[in-house]
């Protein structure tokens, strides 16, 4: 087996009407094709046997393959490849498939969770396929986050973002943190996040810890030049500034009032870097991804394809995916244009509700 097939423009025509009839005929019937067959839908009158030596023309170059001795032929993965990408003609989207996926739609009050799973579900209808939608993370703003303590070592963070979709993700909390030190990081995150995705959300908290940082370094530097205290660990994220003769600093009203800053600030610093590490935690969590009506393992296994086409949000950048899984004889040229109007919808409707 050859792994560069001709081109099919490069083949004779004859070879060229006899692969496409064998495709075409598995992809209607699911069944092999057999010489017989061809003779009574070729365009040029030959007999089985010059039908037969062409087949195993095809076979040879691995476009064609025979599953039983004495059996038709079906085309192989690599003959599906170049039907597809050179043969294939895709015809425009009916009407009626046009209505039943417009109809889910319809229903703009629902959220967006609850639409992508009628459009999945319409998909699989239509196809008589898997469907496929894949949904993009932290892609639209926070409106609220909460989190959730479940025991000791497990934890729920609740995401509801701005275009209405809700996500729950798991996550190991960091040691010692306490339910009320979750409420108060979601207490702070909530006072922030308006207009921001997740991701950003690290960056505006990054952006405290550092000004923090630079307060307390300013602060604390006077101190210790003037002898009252000394760094213990410095450098370190546990570091410590240890006060020495703290009586002294009754008398230093200005001093004593740095200090209590410098505590003040440490204490800030801490509770943002808590906050920042929930935060961490919950954008690496166990995100949702809505696989309707299949499970991943099934792109591992042979005999099934995958249509799929992107969708983009009002910048024009690709935010998901829409698709169907099914045999390699999909009715490729009619799945084709209804994939693709779905994703031309949901990208619409994405960036209308964002």
């Amino acid at each position: 087996m050859t792994k560069n097939p001709p081109q099919f423009a490069d083949m004779n025509e004859r070879s060229r009407e006899v692969f496409r009839r064998v495709v075409e005929g598995y992809i209607e019937t699911g069944a092999p094709v057999g010489s017989r067959t061809l003779t009574r839908t070729l365009t040029e009158q030959v007999s089985a046997a010059t039908i037969r030596n062409v087949m195993q023309d095809l076979e040879h170059l691995g476009l064609l393959d025979s599953p039983h001795i004495s059996a038709g032929r079906i085309p192989t993965q690599l003959g599906l490849r170049m039907f597809v990408d050179g043969i294939l003609e895709v015809g425009d989207l009916t009407a009626p498939d046009r209505q039943t996926i417009d109809k889910t739609f319809d229903n703009d009050k629902e959220d967006v969770t609850t639409l992508l799973d009628r459009v999945g579900s319409a998909l699989s209808g239509m196809t008589h396929g898997a469907s496929l939608v894949l949904t993009p993370k932290q892609e639209a703003p926070i409106k609220h986050i909460e989190f959730v303590s479940l025991s000791r070592e497990r934890a729920l963070v609740v995401l509801v973002f701005a275009d209405g979709r809700v996500e729950n993700r798991l996550f190991t909390p960091p040691q010692g943190q306490t339910p009320s030190s979750m409420r108060e990081a979601a207490n702070f995150l909530n006072a922030i996040a308006e207009g921001h995705t997740l991701s950003e959300l690290g960056a505006v908290i990054t952006r405290e810890i550092n000004a923090r940082r630079q307060e307390i370094d300013r602060l604390a530097a006077e101190l210790v030049e003037s002898g009252f205290a000394t760094w213990d660990n410095a450098d370190e994220s546990n570091e410590r500034l240890i006060v020495r003769g703290r009586g002294n600093l009754l008398s230093e009203h200005e001093s004593e009032a740095d200090l209590e800053r410098v505590r003040t600030l440490f204490d800030d610093l801490e509770r943002k870097r808590d906050i920042a590490q929930f935060l961490e935690l919950a954008e690496g969590g166990d995100g949702v991804r809505i696989f309707i009506g299949s499970e991943n393992k099934l792109f591992s296994l042979s005999g099934s394809s995958l249509v799929v086409s992107p969708y983009m949000n009002a910048n024009q950048k690709i935010i998901g995916a829409v698709g169907v899984i099914g045999p390699t004889r999909l009715n490729y040229g009619r799945i084709v244009p209804i994939v693709n109007y779905t994703a031309q919808l949901v990208g619409k409707m994405i960036a209308d509700r964002s």
